[in-house]
């Protein structure tokens, strides 16, 4: 079986190992933590498209952590209801869009293809990778070099064989907002599981949800100008002047967001939000991106795991079904750049809603919003579809491109 190595162990590559193996190769998956990513990252929503997608792998009890949020409520910030948007169709079954630790997912997709018998290597830092013509080979940061049939970079924003396939490509973008967020369950605000609560603030948009056990999820996304690291973030903004500056940003807001932020004792350091709009390109030889690496979406989409997990589906149907790799790559990237490039675009107008640079601008908001979300509400099936309703099928067979042969 020709073996494929894999670089990271987040979803993209945990999900790509198991619909590889699934096809008949022998993938090994190489993760830079010591034990893969667990405990990293806040959290998420897999959409019912991303759901779906680990059904045709066969995968259902990865997700027995989290919970459904099939909904949606929409509030301004003087607490004005605006809309209740279905959070995508259900799948045939009941499936819904679902919520749930980031880390949780991380460990659920792991130990569920080291079940299936994909083998690990914990602490691998890959440094450096080439085409070796018939193969490739992968250098990390402790010396050690591996060979194998072909490389898939499913390691993240950051990705290192993203620069590796192309030094000159494009950096992330910043989208001019933080993450933060975090868990409490010493408050008492309304709403209920299930239904998750946005709240376009008149500073700051703001989010959360109730968990079966009646603690509250959130986050918010402050408006940020000048582009910084997590690093630079951290130094300018420590635990008590960040909490401050959140504090102040809902002082006006007829909303819980102010009551949430204080009763939470632990509130995560702020992140930039960025996206990668377009990456001239994704693959060199045997060596491909996928995930994040290749198209990271905003998170005000709601689709970055979702697009992953898509992404492996299709990876494992086209070098199933295609036996020159080179050509298998090139029809992945043939299949999913339209739709990932087109995902990445709503993320950044829907992050966009976000921004709140200045007051005379959240005027104008506040006036268009209600109309748009009217819109929404007449036309949510054909505006929002072709994002949820996206459904791929394991037993289809791949064709080679037409340009290929």
């Amino acid at each position: 079986m020709p073996t494929v190595l894999i670089i990271g162990g987040g979803v993209a590559g945990p999900a790509s190992a198991m619909a590889l193996q699934k096809a008949g190769l022998d993938p090994i998956v190489f993760e830079a933590y010591d034990r893969t990513a667990d405990g990293i990252g806040a959290n998420l929503v897999l959409a019912v498209n991303g759901r779906h997608a680990l059904h045709e792998l066969e995968i259902k009890s990865a997700l027995d952590r989290g919970f459904d949020i099939p909904r949606n409520q929409y509030y301004m910030g003087n607490g004005r209801r605006l809309s209740l948007v279905p959070n995508g169709k259900l799948l045939d079954d009941g499936t819904a869009s679902r919520a749930i630790k980031r880390g949780d997912l991380y460990v659920a997709l792991r130990d569920e293809a080291i079940a299936r018998g994909v083998r690990f290597e914990f602490g691998m830092r890959m440094v450096d990778a080439e085409n070796t013509g018939d193969g490739v080979v992968a250098r990390f940061s402790d010396g050690t070099e591996v060979k194998g049939d072909l490389l898939i970079g499913a390691d993240g924003l950051h990705s290192t064989l993203r620069k590796i396939i192309d030094p000159d490509g494009p950096p992330p973008r910043f989208g001019r907002l933080l993450n933060t967020g975090g868990y409490t369950d010493e408050v008492d605000v309304p709403g209920v599981t299930g239904t998750e609560n946005m709240l376009l603030g008149k500073r700051c948009f703001f989010s959360y949800v109730h968990d079966p056990d009646g603690q509250v999820w959130w986050y918010a996304a402050p408006s940020w100008q000048q582009e910084q690291s997590r690093e630079e973030l951290a130094r300018t903004m420590g635990p008590d002047r960040w909490r401050a500056h959140l504090e102040e940003l809902f002082a006006d807001d007829d909303t819980p967001a102010l009551d949430i932020i204080r009763a939470t004792k632990d509130i995560w350091a702020p992140w930039p939000i960025q996206d990668l709009p377009k990456v001239p390109h994704w693959r060199s030889g045997r060596m491909l991106i996928i995930g994040d690496a290749a198209h990271a979406v905003s998170p005000a989409a709601g689709q970055g795991a979702s697009m992953a997990i898509e992404d492996s589906v299709v990876l494992g149907q086209c070098l199933r079904d295609i036996p020159d790799v080179p050509a298998a790559l090139a029809r992945f990237e043939e299949l999913r750049r339209p739709r990932v490039e087109r995902v990445v675009a709503f993320g950044k107008r829907a992050g966009d809603l976000m921004i709140v640079p200045n007051q005379l601008r959240r005027r104008v908001r506040d006036m268009v919003l209600p109309i748009l979300f009217r819109r929404i509400a007449l036309n949510e099936a054909a505006s929002l579809s072709w994002v949820y309703d996206h459904r791929l099928n394991w037993d289809e067979t791949v064709s080679p491109s037409a340009a290929a042969a």
